[in-house]
Parts: C-alpha cells; structure tokens; sequence
C-alpha cells in the first residue's frame, strides 16, 4: 500500500503512524472471527490493519506504556520479551500481523 501510509525516516515514524497503530490495535481487539479483516481510517483512506503494521516493523519509536499493556494482553506468550521504555513499535509491530494473518486464515476456514 505505498502512498497510503507515511513513510518512516530514519526509523522514526509520524504521529499518524503512532496513531494509526494503536487504532490497529482496538480494532484487532475487536476483530470477530467470521468477519474480514477490520480497516481504518489514515489520512481519510480505509486501510487494513495488517498494513499499519506492516509499515510499523522498523519503527525503531519506543512504545508508550499503555500501548504496550495492550500488546501484551493480545501477545501473552510474548509478553515477557517486552520491557517498558525499552521495547519499540517494531517489536511488537509483526507479532501483532502474524496475529492478523492468524484470525483472517481462521475466517476463511470458517467461510468455507
């Protein structure tokens, strides 16, 4: 999806990119199995989840506190390799696709 998202430069990434993260995220939380892959909203484009974190994998930006509460409430097996003001978008950014990849496979396999 290039020119959905902001780039990052240099690792960093844009508030908006921080922000679409964690709207990301609520949504994963939210994701019902059966039904697609959630969207939202950047820069008044629907976009899939996954590609917010996508984007976010070398996002070298430390993750806020309660970000990281909810990374590790979906992540708990990973739980334990995050560390507060530590641990960065990128760490958590692709477990949290694999995730997705994980719930969009298990509604197709319920469609089926």
């Amino acid at each position: 999806m290039p020119g959905l998202l902001h780039p990052l430069h240099e690792g960093h990434a844009p508030i908006i990119l921080h922000n679409a993260f964690q709207d990301a995220i609520d949504a994963l939380e939210d994701w019902e199995l059966g039904n697609d892959e959630p969207l939202i909203d950047v820069n008044d484009k629907r976009v899939p989840i996954s590609a917010v974190f996508r984007r976010l994998w070398t996002c070298t930006d430390i993750l806020p506190a309660r970000t990281l509460a909810v990374v590790e409430d979906l992540l708990p097996l990973r739980s334990t390799e995050f560390k507060i003001g530590a641990s960065t978008y990128a760490d958590a950014a692709y477990s949290l696709w694999q995730l997705s990849q994980q719930k969009r496979a298990a509604t197709s396999e319920i469609r089926q």
